[in-house]
């Protein structure tokens, strides 16, 4: 049995944040956060929660796909900042739309997790034990930000993407490599809560993003083009099948190097990181619905979705439209 998408949703955060804004908050200005990242502002929640924006984004994809929430299988959720540890967001969500048949749980792959939601529902689908599932990607990064550290806080937006996908006898093209780095863990984390307990207590430290910015950079730019390239040959394909290489959007400067390493016209890489920023796990479902909507993506069409991220994880999924 093969997997194809049916329907896209997205929502954005109510407020936004300029580069002038934050040129206010810490030391920094226009030109430099668009020449290091082409950033232009990112979206921040005026209160709305992962839970809050999943929704909404599900709700999108479900009338896109024209199904009913009853309908469904599955529910995954990917995020890495959810409010509460219990319920899952899934869950949240389940309850929210009426998804009473719906199994529901959350993965934590942060910046790579849509796709890792994407290829764990094909597993599920493949193996005959789900027909329709929704896959969310939901952030609110803002409240694990320091904004007074200028390297993570120009970055970092909240929204959420979402995609609904159902089992098909079709000839539907699907492959996916994902992996982890977690010796390299470091280089992009977030504290959690402590241990607080009355036969321990650990000494109050941050909880906000910690990140090595020149690490992720290598990392990113070295390790995505092997990861597409694996997959293309996986799926016996070459960048010339391919019509649009959807990339986790972090930065535009990692994006224009890949498709350098790629050898890969620009063209084929549709950009948004200039308006919403880095939405981390939400990064590929709203890129992917902005170009589903605006009408750029035609069935029959050759994708290759790829993301990384904290872990570190990373993957790519060749897949057709």
């Amino acid at each position: 049995m093969n997997m194809k998408i049916i329907g896209t949703g997205s929502e954005i955060a109510k407020g936004t944040i300029t580069n002038d804004d934050i040129s206010k908050l810490v030391e920094t200005s226009d030109e430099w956060i668009r020449e290091r990242t082409g950033i232009e502002q990112r979206h921040v929640s005026l209160g709305e929660t992962v839970a809050d924006l999943g929704t909404a984004a599900a709700v999108k994809a479900l009338e896109n796909a024209n199904v009913k929430a009853e309908e469904l299988d599955m529910i995954i959720v990917a995020t890495c900042s959810s409010e509460l540890a219990l319920p899952c967001v899934a869950c949240q969500i389940q309850d929210r739309i009426g998804a009473r048949n719906a199994v529901c749980f959350d993965l934590n792959a942060a910046c790579a997790g849509f796709l890792f939601a994407l290829n764990t529902a094909y597993m599920y689908i493949s193996g005959g034990a789900v027909k329709k599932a929704l896959l969310v990607g939901s952030e609110v990064l803002s409240k694990i930000m320091d904004w007074d550290d200028r390297n993570t806080c120009i970055l970092f937006g909240d929204g959420a993407g979402a995609a609904v996908v159902e089992a098909t006898e079709e000839d539907k093209a699907f492959s996916f490599v994902q992996n982890a780095n977690g010796t390299k863990g470091n280089v992009l984390a977030c504290r959690n809560r402590n241990i607080n307990n009355p036969l321990y207590k650990e000494e109050e430290t941050g909880k906000y993003v910690e990140m090595d910015g020149p690490e992720v950079f290598k990392f990113a730019v070295g390790q995505v083009p092997v990861s597409i390239g694996e997959v293309l040959g996986k799926a016996g394909a070459t960048t010339e099948d391919v019509d649009y290489f959807i990339l986790h959007q972090a930065n535009l400067r990692i994006i224009t190097s890949i498709a350098k390493r790629l050898k890969v016209d620009m063209e084929k890489f549709p950009v948004n990181v200039n308006k919403v920023g880095n939405t981390s796990s939400a990064s590929i479902p709203i890129l992917l619905d902005e170009c589903n909507r605006n009408g750029i993506l035609n069935r029959g069409m050759k994708l290759v979705l790829s993301g990384f991220g904290a872990g570190l994880t990373y993957g790519a999924t060749y897949l057709e439209w």
